[in-house]
């Protein structure tokens, strides 16, 4: 499933209502709160890429509180299981 990884800056006075508003978007799946130059990390996961652009445009970007961004995209999603060996989830 196409995923996207959004960093985030945020007005330091909202990080938290911030991040709550964030959640309430149905493709969001996690948002962290991070150390460094940004302030929240959202993995967005949809149906197709053009999904993912909408979603950050029409939905993530309008929310209150946001002053910076920056977007990636995984090419391939990998997990670790039992045994300690990585495998392909996608």
């Amino acid at each position: 499933m196409p995923t996207a990884i959004v960093l985030l800056k945020i007005d330091h006075k909202r990080v938290t209502g911030t991040a709550e508003k964030i959640l309430e978007i149905q493709a969001v799946t996690d948002v962290y709160s991070v150390s460094g130059r940004h302030d929240l990390l959202v993995i967005i996961k949809c149906q197709s890429i053009d999904m993912i652009e909408t979603v950050i445009t029409d939905e993530l970007l309008k929310v209150d509180g946001i002053v910076g961004s920056e977007t990636m995209f995984a090419f391939r999603s990998l997990e670790k299981r039992e045994g300690g060996r990585a495998v392909d989830v996608d």
